[in-house]
């Protein structure tokens, strides 16, 4: 019955975890498409002056952020993981000697 409920737990997390990757490469890919659309948009009417340049970058920095949040900062996760692994180590070697 635990193992049921751990394997629950499991696909949800994983479920979750690919919805939020889902997301950031939709962010991804809208910022692909429309940035070349507001550039042509700049250069089209109004050449003197770069403005895109602003909308671009400050997009970008949003993309980054989304990215950071996504894959770096949810560090939780992996050291979760990681003490899990750990844990399962030392069990075996404790076990192994005895």
């Amino acid at each position: 019955m635990e193992d049921d409920f751990d394997r629950k737990e499991a696909y949800k997390r994983a479920e979750k975890r690919v919805k939020e990757i889902k997301a950031f490469y939709i962010h991804l890919a809208c910022y692909c498409i429309v940035t070349p659309l507001i550039i042509y948009i700049n250069l089209e009417f109004s050449p003197h002056y770069y403005w895109f340049v602003y909308s671009v970058v400050g997009w970008g920095i949003g993309i980054l952020m989304h990215a950071l949040a996504t894959f770096v900062i949810n560090n939780k996760r992996w050291e979760e993981r990681k003490i899990k692994e750990l844990m399962e180590k030392e069990y075996e070697r404790k076990t192994k000697y005895e």
